[in-house]
């Protein structure tokens, strides 16, 4: 239950913000409602796949947010504007 109302939360906030840096955020949020219930169900199950798994989805979600900060850092450098309805391609 709580990790898909996490879940939720975080995809209404990827499909109504427009700022990048509230999406990043909101795809960490859905990230971890996703890591919450690989771990309960492998809690549940008694192995520890669903540990592992979610360890590799953290090392990933991290690798994401390196990424994507590095793009707005450089966008905000560049003065260009952070609306994302605006941003459809990386042209330099």
């Amino acid at each position: 239950m709580l990790s898909g109302a996490l879940f939720a939360v975080g995809l209404v906030g990827v499909m109504l913000r427009r700022s990048p840096l509230v999406i990043l955020l909101s795809i960490e949020i859905m990230l971890n409602a996703g890591n919450l219930l690989l771990i309960a169900a492998s809690r549940y199950a008694g192995g520890n796949d669903g540990q592992v798994f979610a360890l590799v989805v953290m090392g990933v979600a991290a690798a994401e947010v390196v990424v994507g900060l590095g793009l707005i850092v450089a966008l905000s450098r560049a003065r260009v504007d952070l609306d994302v309805d605006e941003l459809r391609s990386l042209r330099g």
